[in-house]
């Protein structure tokens, strides 16, 4: 997305969003960016002199970080509420911080260590529809990859950077900056599912724009991540392993208009391990609302309302705004069908979750 976008953000938040929570971060980040110039200059330094500058600094070693880091990402996912994983963010990167103003000589381990956690901080930021704030903290990790030359952390970063615009419908740009990311993929670890991601989410982009051909063949490269090994994804900043894929597929074709084809493969997707009932909530609610939507093109209420339904439970149950986005969406999409008693019931419920 580009650095300029605009935010969706409303005075409010929801219930889960910690008080103020735009505001530390973008200190973090203002902090983070003041230790980067005094680390330059401290490396200049005799190594007396930089020690005694940074006496008392705590010194997490890279491998700390890493693992922290990893452990972090595996409680993001697991969370019914995203945002309950946010302090805990913000307290590794004050310690990261920390850490950076007292390294002398080769920073780049921890550098590539905050270039992951900033893509998590704009991950709960995602969640909760706090677009701002989200971009800016991706648009930091990819400048830090580019500074250490890790092209698979950059080109996630920029697919991150990209789904903030597709959530306000700007698939044109995203797909630009989709196409930056599939040459960063390409410049990768091959051995890893970066540019399959970039396909996958590419495949959203041109569904986006209306072009089934590009969508298809997108999908195609993303497929192809089924060839790889099981650890060609980290389960952190790099979690696609083509277990989204029917999902996926089945969300392009709904928005392609394809919805025989879409229902099919969001029905078969609903029987996955990974979105049965009780685990993902947010991954189950997109294909639900998705399923919802194909019943109001189809001016079918019941299936509108079915699915709808339990979308909305499942919004409330995680508080995540994304879920609540993604029904105001369908709301906007109802038309005609509002006046069905039970739609209008419908829109009622979604209207009462918290958005941004």
């Amino acid at each position: 997305m580009p650095p300029g976008a605009t935010s969706k953000e409303k005075p409010g938040q929801q219930p889960s969003d910690p008080p103020n929570a735009g505001e530390p971060d973008d200190m973090i980040r203002r902090e983070f960016l003041r230790i980067l110039t005094v680390s330059g200059a401290l490396a200049a330094l005799p190594a007396e002199e930089a020690e005694a500058l940074t006496a008392g600094v705590c010194r997490g070693t890279p491998a700390d970080f890493a693992r922290m880091n990893s452990h972090l990402w595996q409680v993001y996912q697991l969370a019914r509420t995203k945002g309950s994983v946010y302090p805990v963010v913000r307290e590794q990167l004050t310690t990261l911080n920390e850490a950076l103003a007292g390294k002398r000589g080769n920073a780049r381990p921890l550098l590539n260590a905050a270039a992951d956690l900033f893509q998590l901080a704009g991950e709960v930021a995602f969640d909760a529809n706090r677009y701002a704030e989200a971009a800016a903290s991706y648009a930091l990790a990819a400048s830090i990859s580019k500074d250490t030359g890790a092209y698979d952390l950059w080109a996630c970063a920029l697919v991150r950077h990209a789904y903030v615009d597709m959530s306000e419908h700007r698939y044109r740009q995203a797909a630009q900056m989709l196409g930056v990311a599939e040459r960063l993929a390409g410049r990768g670890d091959k051995t890893l599912s970066t540019r399959h991601w970039v396909a996958s989410v590419q495949a959203e982009a041109h569904a986006g724009l209306g072009d089934l051909q590009a969508c298809e063949r997108a999908l195609g490269r993303a497929e192809e991540v089924r060839e790889l090994t099981p650890d060609s994804a980290n389960g952190g900043w790099l979690r696609f392993d083509g277990s989204r894929l029917a999902e996926e597929r089945g969300a392009r074709y709904a928005r392609l208009g394809r919805l025989d084809l879409a229902e099919a493969t969001l029905r078969e997707a609903l029987q996955h391990t990974a979105l049965a009932s009780g685990q993902s909530l947010r991954r189950r609610g997109a294909v639900l609302t998705d399923l919802a939507a194909i019943g109001v093109k189809r001016r079918d209420p019941e299936q509108a309302v079915s699915y709808g339904r339990e979308a909305v439970e499942l919004a409330r149950a995680s508080s995540s705004g994304y879920i609540a986005r993604r029904l105001r969406d369908l709301c906007d999409e109802f038309g005609p069908l509002s006046r069905d008693h039970r739609v209008a019931e419908l829109g009622a419920e979604i209207a009462t979750l918290s958005t941004p």
